[in-house]
């Protein structure tokens, strides 16, 4: 102690330096939260939930706010936190960076806009402070508001509300409204020329971005749109694009979480490590939705419905879990190639007494030939099913070996025992054509010959989205027709020329004479 400082003093100057460590400890802090906005949210909000989906959209998020990138596209079920980070923590987030930048937050709707832009604002009136953040002095609007460097925010819907006011960061936050204003041509056709005409005309040359966020509704909405014009970054495109479907398919290509087929999306409402709840989550979502809009909204996987091969009404018709009906000769179908595409066909129903084809089970999925031949045994035993029908065309001999295989496997596992006899392995020669395929089988369907025990979510989807011009048809639509062809040889002999595309059962569910046209005109044998 100097001589000349009292004990006091010393007190004084200790409180200080004391608390002049405190806040530079907690500047510190503040800038650390800056990494990306997810981490930014984490720190400042006790009741954000981080969740790994959410950390790999902060990390892209960060890679636009250090100019690494100018347009992200993040594609997500509902209700998952995605507008929560990116449509209100994202602009806050980039405000601490930029002070002196104005943000952009469209919605379908003012309302949800505003919403947004007060959520925002109330960001910076509480932690504002700590990045030196504060309102202009008469900013009070809610829908338009500045900070004292400049920046600010603007929340208005699509459509509208941008013209005269300059944008650095744009952000496009579910733009369409529900599924009719999607599948509304004039609705498209609007939003796309005010993002082209007008959005796009506000960025500025200094720094400039857009960020889109949404769930799909329609091939051709606003996130196809841009994707179909700009393109994606892999592919030499503009986009980079966050794809998190509510259960992992290889068909979109590697998961940006690393997750296997079949995985559940995390939720911000379910812990992370409870896979059975997060499951049974996206299960119930699956089960009460429609086909149309669990692969849209759900996988982020849109399907035009116009010009398909049947329509959803009529699938929705053809189920049925009521009727009684006696099994007259039950049946697994296998269509190993898997239509060219990664799924195996692996269907199973029987033939009634009613002289229809019920669809009774559906374990179709990505599989090796090991795998979708003992799949196809299980069902069979589990169904005690007489025959195992194989699509004859092709590798036959290797089909059947891949069969007997599988089934002598799961006797010597125990898994069936060996006094049951393994069923008949039948060929069915189906026709070459895809289109010739497939289109006999929706005509059974019209005819009220074909009915689904239950709701095949999958196998809805693909019958109601493939066009006849696709060059491939899925392996669940070719494993359901050499199922029909199995049980009701006569829908294979004749063509269908010009028929219409089905689109209801037949009134009280008259039946054509087999091997008839849509008339009731034999057309070929």
């Amino acid at each position: 102690m100097r001589a000349h400082q009292a004990p006091g003093e010393l007190d004084h100057l200790d409180d200080a330096a004391v608390l002049q460590q405190l806040e530079a400890a907690k500047k510190s802090m503040s800038r650390d939260l800056l990494r990306d906005p997810v981490t930014l949210a984490r720190g400042l909000d006790g009741t954000y939930r981080m969740r790994p989906h959410l950390r790999v959209i902060g990390d892209a998020l960060a890679e636009v706010g250090r100019g690494e990138l100018d347009r992200l596209l993040i594609l997500t079920p509902p209700q998952v936190g995605k507008s929560t980070t990116v449509a209100e923590w994202f602009p806050f987030w980039w405000l601490a960076l930029y002070p002196m930048d104005r943000v952009a937050v469209t919605s379908y709707g003012d309302d949800l806009a505003l919403r947004r832009g007060k959520t925002i604002r109330s960001y910076v009136e509480e932690y504002g402070d700590e990045y030196e953040l504060f309102m202009q002095p008469g900013s009070g609007a809610m829908q338009d508001w500045l900070l004292t460097k400049g920046g600010g925010v603007r929340s208005v819907s699509v459509g509208k509300g941008l013209t005269g006011h300059p944008v650095n960061l744009l952000i496009v936050d579910d733009p369409h409204k529900d599924r009719a204003d999607a599948e509304s041509e004039a609705s498209r056709r609007a939003l796309h020329d005010w993002y082209s005409s007008t959005a796009l005309k506000r960025l500025q040359a200094d720094r400039n971005a857009v960020v889109g966020i949404q769930t799909r509704w329609h091939p051709d909405d606003w996130a196809g749109r841009r994707l179909a014009e700009e393109g994606r970054i892999e592919n030499g495109g503009r986009w980079k694009v966050i794809h998190l479907p509510a259960v992992a398919d290889p068909k979109f290509g590697p998961d940006p979480l690393g997750r296997a087929p079949g995985d559940p999306l995390p939720h911000p409402k379910i812990p992370t490590r409870n896979r059975k709840k997060l499951k049974a989550w996206w299960a119930e979502m699956k089960a009460t939705s429609i086909v149309r809009d669990w692969h849209s909204l759900a996988q982020g996987d849109p399907q035009p419905a116009e010009g398909a091969l049947v329509s959803d009404e009529l699938l929705r018709m053809l189920r049925d879990t009521t009727t009684q009906v006696e099994p007259q000769k039950i049946a697994v179908a296998i269509d190993p190639s898997g239509g060219g595409r990664d799924v195996a066909g692996v269907v199973g129903g029987f033939f009634g007494d009613d002289k229809r084809v019920w669809i009774t089970h559906d374990v179709s999925a990505p599989m090796s030939s090991a795998d979708w031949s003992t799949a196809a045994c299980r069902l069979a035993h589990q169904t005690n099913a007489a025959v195992i029908y194989v699509e004859w065309n092709y590798g036959r001999d290797m089909c059947v070996l891949a069969i007997e295989t599988s089934w002598q496997k799961l006797v010597d596992e125990g898994e069936i025992s060996a006094d049951v006899l393994m069923p008949q392995i039948a060929p069915v020669r189906a026709k070459q054509g895809k289109l010739l395929r497939a289109e006999p089988v929706a005509q059974q369907m019209v005819q009220d010959r074909v009915r689904l025990r239950g709701v095949f979510t999958d196998l809805e989807r693909e019958w109601a989205t493939w066009m006849p011009s696709d060059p491939e048809s899925p392996g669940r639509i070719d494993a359901s027709c050499i199922l029909v062809y199995g049980l009701i040889p006569e829908a294979n002999k004749g063509a269908i020329v010009h028929a219409p595309l089905p689109q209801a059962p037949q009134p009280g569910g008259r039946q054509a004479p087999p091997s008839a046209g849509p008339y009731g005109r034999r057309i070929g044998k």
